[in-house]
């Protein structure tokens, strides 16, 4: 039988603790919520391998090298308000639950809305409400936000998630560059929007987000 506590702590040791992310609490988080459960039943196994994993519609778990230092990047405090966008089977929800203050979660049908509350529910995550929504429009009922964290790559960052910042408040987004993405952090400060680049990484691009293609006649 599959030991996924035992995976659970490797995948702390060799690919996290190793890439340079050392906050405790991030550790802490990474090493409570059960990676195993976000995935479909036949993918468990590989749920705390060092690759993205497909979960279905579009939607991806990002490696735990990738996304842990994603996280270290957008820096949450206790008393952050985080959007989730795109957030799958909500791994990323419960993470950032252990950080953040509030997380709001956004996906973009009733079935992925119901499955990622129902496996929250099983985790004991409170202070999380998954919701149905278009991803480019963000949620701007439930904003301003501290944070927003982006579970897959784009090629162009929607105008709508940036105007949903709070001032200081930090976007976490892959933007797809060819067969690399770009790990960028937008920073809100007043009118201004300042960005800078974290590390490259492969992570799938996110449906209905790639560059439109030109054709020539």
């Amino acid at each position: 039988m599959f030991d996924f506590n035992a995976a659970r702590v490797t995948m702390l040791d060799s690919q996290i603790r190793t890439n340079d992310v050392t906050d405790f609490a991030i550790q802490a988080a990474f090493r409570k919520i059960p990676r195993e459960l976000f995935v479909p039943k036949s993918k468990m196994a590989l749920a705390y391998g060092d690759a993205n994993v497909d979960v279905g519609e579009g939607r991806w778990l990002i490696r735990p090298r990738d996304f842990s230092k994603m996280i270290d990047a957008a820096d949450i405090a206790k008393t952050d308000v985080v959007l989730d966008i795109a957030c799958g089977r909500g791994y990323s929800v419960a993470v950032m639950a252990e950080l953040a203050e509030t997380v709001v979660a956004l996906e973009e049908t009733d079935e992925a809305v119901e499955r990622a509350t129902s496996i929250l529910e099983r985790c004991g995550v409170t202070n999380a409400a998954v919701v149905k929504g278009e991803l480019k429009a963000g949620a701007p009922e439930h904003g301003p936000f501290d944070v927003i964290f982006v579970n897959a790559a784009v090629s162009t960052v929607p105008q709508t998630w940036l105007d949903q910042l709070a001032n200081g408040g930090r976007l976490l987004v892959a933007k797809a560059e060819g067969p690399l993405c770009r790990v960028m952090v937008f920073t809100k400060t007043g009118d201004k929007v300042g960005e800078r680049i974290v590390f490259d990484a492969q992570i799938p691009t996110l449906p209905g987000f790639t560059p439109e293609q030109e054709f020539v006649l």
